[in-house]
């Protein structure tokens, strides 16, 4: 497991439950569920609605973002539902763009935030692609520390998966890790902490910085 994150993943797990008690605004609610399954959690509605999105128009109608929600066990009510898909629908041709949704969905994160977690991606992305891989951990991760590889359990492949699995969403496991991915589980452990300041400590002694 990465440094420090999951505890933050839980705390933000707990504390969006808390949230959810008092939420009204549907949008709200929405992020809040889906922060409440974890870091992400976000990321695994995205992967619901591609399921959906039978002819991969990366858009839903009314009846598809119903059965998305449905199936990833959020609790939304049916004007509650359409209220959030007509905040999007802003054409009003009956359909949305799903990647809008999930972006308006990642909690908000002020510049310094997103700057040192880009710094961070930057840190472990060594072939400088845009995207984390195996190859790229070799140099910056070292798996041997890990109690798994101690034990004989697993290889040192098997450990850099398993760090690369933390970021991707559950059901959408690759191996690898794009920008969008790490800034939405970021963005996740983001919600549980008040203080950017703390939020870029935490950033920098995790990824030595």
């Amino acid at each position: 497991q990465m440094p420090g994150t999951a505890r933050h993943d839980r705390d933000m797990a707990i504390q969006a439950k808390r949230n959810l008690l008092e939420a009204t605004d549907p949008i709200e609610k929405l992020r809040l569920q889906c922060l409440a399954k974890g870091s992400a959690g976000i990321k695994g509605l995205g992967k619901m609605f591609r399921i959906m999105d039978q002819n991969n128009s990366r858009t839903l109608n009314f009846q598809e973002f119903m059965r998305g929600l449905k199936d990833y066990a959020i609790m939304l009510d049916k004007e509650e539902a359409q209220k959030v898909f007509h905040i999007f629908d802003k054409d009003g041709n009956g359909t949305i763009d799903f990647d809008e949704l999930l972006v308006t969905l990642r909690p908000p994160m002020s510049n310094a935030r997103k700057e040192i977690i880009m710094q961070a991606f930057h840190k472990l992305d060594k072939t400088g692609d845009g995207i984390i891989t195996i190859e790229d951990l070799r140099d910056v991760y070292n798996p041997k520390h890990h109690p798994k590889y101690l034990n004989g359990d697993w290889t040192e492949d098997q450990v850099f998966r398993a760090f690369l699995d933390n970021f991707d969403s559950p059901y959408d496991k690759d191996g690898t890790v794009t920008t969008e991915e790490f800034m939405n589980y970021y963005a996740g452990v983001s919600a549980s902490i008040d203080s950017d300041t703390y939020f870029i400590v935490m950033m920098k002694s995790a990824w030595k910085l």
